[in-house]
């Protein structure tokens, strides 16, 4: 894809601006980038600046190794990426406050695409869902469980109304 400012050089920085509910995308290359004031590889330069008082203090870091890649603590502060997924198991302990600061949360939840609905409803969760089941358990006689689905119903609209 080509750059969208110039039009002669691969777009390499995708930038999505939300102002007053309006969207736009734009992808630039990375002299137009730095040119319009983004700053290329910002989550790495980010990462570096989180982790640089570590950086300096170079005696105090441990040098354990990854076995798989080979990277150290310190390599991994100074350049802000992670060389492969066995660096989260080695250097669990030191990368867990950085991972909590900058993603919230240290589970991952995966990516729910621009077009999904802001909730997900699962199956059988809507509360016309659980009127046909409450309906199917009364015509069976199990008046237990279909009065456990006629609590879930109340809940749910007692949500819906607040």
């Amino acid at each position: 894809m080509l750059c969208e400012k110039c039009g002669k050089n691969h777009a390499t920085t995708h930038i999505k601006t939300v102002v007053n509910g309006v969207i736009r995308e734009y992808n630039l290359c990375d002299s137009c980038a730095a040119n319009s004031g983004y700053a290329t590889n910002s989550l790495t330069g980010m990462l570096a600046s989180m982790f640089g008082d570590f950086t300096k203090q170079e005696s105090l870091i441990p040098q354990t190794k990854c076995s798989v890649c080979g990277a150290t603590f310190r390599d991994i502060a100074k350049s802000g990426k992670v060389g492969c997924g066995e660096c989260y198991n080695t250097f669990y302990d030191e990368l867990l406050p950085y991972l909590k600061r900058v993603h919230g949360s240290t589970k991952h939840v995966g990516k729910v695409p621009c077009s999904a609905p802001l909730t997900v409803i699962q199956k059988g969760e809507t509360i016309e869902d659980l009127r046909n089941e409450l309906a199917r358990l009364v015509r069976e006689e199990n008046y237990e469980q279909a009065a456990v689905v006629r609590d879930k119903i109340k809940e749910m609209e007692a949500g819906e109304n607040e």
